[in-house]
Formats: structure tokens, C-alpha cells, sequence
């Protein structure tokens, strides 16, 4: 466990401002450690504290990792598989263990987090947070614009009625068409089914983007080290701050 650091220390070591501009956030009452103002000179423990600045929370604890990575078709979303087929876990290296944060399903490729921060996925998963995912989606026709406006307003599957926050055909070639959805949950193959369930089948699916973290340059396989700045966009998109 670490020791408490001045605070002033811990926001600029998250990389979010520096030393001399947390001073001064410090110094207008935007700051506080979990219900209670800080001043200048407060320590914080890393390990147990939660720093605020403008009411958002921002990630001061160098020991919490969280990774970005491109998902391969075939590759199973979860820590370990009984089957002993290759895991996300499998792709990335980390100076920690990492556990996937969310589900992509196996014949589904793109974004996933991978993190050792259990209360970033938490906000990242939970349905009352709706940090939106987007995703590209290659299906068989074109579905016409009442199909569309069908997949905002609500499919009904077998668990309920599931509903994409907006869907556009963004082009369409020969027999296939390219669509890019958002959704705001992310029941086992929603996309999937709910297009399934409209008489489209899809034959690829590519994850775009998790809230506000994309990456075009990751290739398939690939990962990184989220920056603070990035974990923070993360946080402030599922507070609403």
C-alpha cells in the first residue's frame, strides 16, 4: 500500500492538469476527496480515496490499469475458457491481471476493455449508465428506412424489446449493406438477433467505439494502455459531468 501524497501531487500525476493548475482548482473549492472540500497541503490515499475534481471522479491510483484492444473473430471475451481456446486476456500484456470489461461475442470483432479498476467497469457495463457502444455491421440486402426507424423503436426478442439509440446505412454494395448502430445496453448478440428478427442476416460485426474511446489505427490483435485522460472521458460520459 502506497503512502497518502499531497493532492495537488495526485491530480498531476493522473496527467489530467499540472501541479500549479490543480493547485488552483484546489484553491476554488473544485476539488474534494470523497464528501469533504480539500484544501492545499491534504494528503490522499490512492489506494482508498476517490478525488473529485468538478464533481467528476479522476483516476489517481498509478496501479489501476485499463487497455484497449482490437478482438480477432474467434477470440472469446472472458479471463479463461474451459475449452482452452485463446481469451482477450491471451492478447494483452499488463504488468497486472487484467479482466475483460464487457462481452463482444466470438464471431464478433473490434473495441474491448480490459482493466484491473472494478468500479470503471462497472460504470462502463451497467445498463443505467448508457455509455453508448457503436458498431459497424455488414448484412445481407438493404434494409429500407422502416427497417431503420424499427431497430430505434424496438425489436422484440425472446428477453424483451431491444432498441438501437440510432441506426444509418453508411453504404451499400451489390447484395450487402454496411449499417453503424449505437446501443445503449448489450444483451448476448443483440445486434444480432435483432436484425435476425427482421429478416437480416449479419455477416460481420465490428465494434467502432466504447463511449467516447476509438481507436482506427489498432489492428486486429492489437491493444494499448488507456491514457488518464482517455479513463477520465470514461468516467465523465457515465456520470453525465
Amino acid at each position: 500500500m502506497a503512502d497518502p501524497i499531497r493532492i495537488q501531487k495526485a491530480i498531476a500525476h493522473s496527467g489530467l492538469m499540472s501541479r500549479r493548475a490543480a493547485e488552483e482548482a484546489i484553491a476554488r473549492g473544485r476539488v474534494r476527496v470523497g464528501s469533504r472540500i480539500a484544501i492545499l497541503g491534504d494528503r490522499v490515499d490512492v489506494d482508498s480515496e476517490i478525488v473529485l475534481v468538478d464533481e467528476t471522479p479522476i483516476p489517481i491510483n498509478p496501479a489501476k490499469e485499463t487497455h484497449l484492444l482490437y478482438k480477432p473473430v474467434g477470440v472469446i471475451s472472458t479471463s479463461d475458457d474451459p475449452q482452452g481456446r485463446r481469451t482477450v486476456v491471451d492478447l494483452v500484456r499488463a504488468e497486472t491481471r487484467l479482466y475483460p470489461v464487457g462481452r463482444l461475442d466470438a464471431e464478433s470483432e473490434g473495441l474491448i476493455l480490459l482493466s484491473n479498476d472494478g468500479d470503471l467497469a462497472n460504470l462502463v457495463t451497467h445498463p443505467k449508465y448508457q455509455i453508448v457502444k457503436t458498431y459497424l455491421i455488414l448484412t445481407n440486402g438493404r434494409p429500407g428506412r422502416a427497417v431503420l426507424r424499427k431497430l430505434v423503436a424496438g425489436v422484440e426478442l425472446e428477453d424483451g424489446i431491444a432498441r438501437a439509440l440510432s441506426a444509418r446505412i453508411v453504404d451499400s454494395v451489390g447484395g450487402e449493406s454496411m449499417l453503424e448502430m449505437k446501443m445503449g445496453e448489450g444483451r448476448n448478440r443483440e445486434i444480432r438477433r435483432m436484425l435476425l428478427a427482421l429478416g437480416f442476416e449479419v455477416n460481420r460485426l465490428i465494434r467502432t467505439a466504447i463511449g467516447p474511446i476509438g481507436d482506427s489505427r489498432l489492428k486486429s490483435g492489437e491493444s494499448r494502455r488507456l491514457s488518464n485522460q482517455e479513463v477520465w472521458s470514461l468516467i465523465k460520459a457515465a456520470t453525465g459531468s
